[in-house]
């Protein structure tokens, strides 16, 4: 097959460190070059892949400071989209909904994975609306306030295989919290279960303008306690040891989470996963199994010796069998061939 995949343009593909959607069109473009398919990808500048790289800005949009709005940038790139629409067979889009007026009347050749929440009053009308556009969900918790959308399959995310290495013999004394520095991931809750666990945590994260106030107030003067670690935002070479190296991930989110792909990052090091029940959580993490679900501080501090005892490599098992991104992208793969069958 001929395949354009296209990326969001705030970071490369794959980003140099946070980025999950990027990341995501990355790992599956790859698998399906490796797979024998012909990929496009429509990407930002400094973007890699072995398939063929349109790049369509010169750096990434968040690192050029000048760049106040996307939407030109984005409508410009689905601008050469549309010009070289013929040229494939399946138009993959990883942008939200910003290309269904211009691809409407090519609906039956596009496809487009729904990365973020779908839970804002808005969307229903817009998916209404374009209730022809064929729509992946990253987890079944996602499609849930936008019955009404054209949903084809619900996929999975997935990881290269060896892409993190398991850790089955850490030395147990500390805690992991990997992702974005916001409220709605609550890095002040893991601080607190930490502490009231005995434990050490150290934070891997990313700090968007729009939360250096939220970091400021909230979480940094938290971190004058000598038993919390603030190394910052790290790429993927610093994920095996960070990840495997702690006891388990703390995931208490509050917020209605599409998927959580730091989740099967910590499984494919063996790392057992302590997550809220919110958002698509109960779809990836198996309790005792690969992690434990908790609703509460108070569950989540009593839930961590179990959390501590469960089979690393069990985990890791897990891990190849529901995460990879080959099975990812033979997940797509079957979708694609339906849509072109039809």
């Amino acid at each position: 097959m001929k395949i354009a995949q296209i990326a969001p343009l705030m970071e490369s593909v794959p980003p140099q460190s946070y980025g999950g959607s990027e990341r995501i069109v990355s790992y599956l473009t790859e698998e399906l070059v490796a797979l024998g398919h012909e990929v496009t990808l429509f990407a930002s500048g400094k973007s890699k892949t072995q398939g063929d790289l349109s790049p369509c800005t010169d750096d990434p949009l968040r690192l050029k400071p000048d760049v106040t709005d996307i939407i030109p940038h984005h409508l410009v790139m689905l601008e050469r989209v549309r010009q070289r629409a013929d040229e494939f067979d399946l138009l993959h889009f990883h942008i939200d909904q910003f290309h269904f007026p211009i691809f409407r009347g090519m609906a039956g050749k596009t496809l487009t994975t729904l990365h973020g929440r779908q839970d804002l009053p808005d969307l229903k009308t817009l998916y209404s609306t374009f209730n022809d556009m064929p729509l992946i969900s990253i987890s079944e918790e996602q499609r849930k306030p936008i019955s009404c959308a054209n949903f084809v399959s619900t996929i999975y995310h997935g990881l290269p295989k060896d892409l993190l290495r398991p850790n089955f013999a850490p030395n147990k004394d500390h805690l992991a919290f990997l992702g974005r520095i916001c409220p709605e991931k609550r890095p002040d809750l893991a601080i607190e279960i930490a502490r009231r666990a005995g434990l050490r945590l150290r934070i891997a994260a990313k700090i968007d303008p729009v939360d250096e106030t939220y970091f400021s107030e909230a979480i940094q003067p938290l971190l004058s306690d000598s038993s919390v670690d603030f190394v910052g935002e790290i790429g993927d070479e610093a994920k095996t040891p960070f990840l495997g190296e702690a006891a388990a991930l703390l995931f208490p989110i509050d917020w209605p989470e599409p998927f959580g792909l730091v989740l099967i990052e910590a499984m494919a090091c063996g790392t057992p996963v302590l997550a809220f029940r919110r958002g698509s959580t109960s779809e990836i993490v198996e309790p005792g199994v690969t992690g434990m679900l908790v609703d509460t501080v108070d569950e989540a501090v009593a839930a961590i010796p179990r959390l501590l005892s469960l089979d690393r490599r069990i985990i890791r098992q897990r891990f190849e069998q529901r995460f990879t991104a080959r099975r990812m992208a033979n997940d797509y793969c079957r979708v694609y061939e339906q849509m072109l069958s039809r």
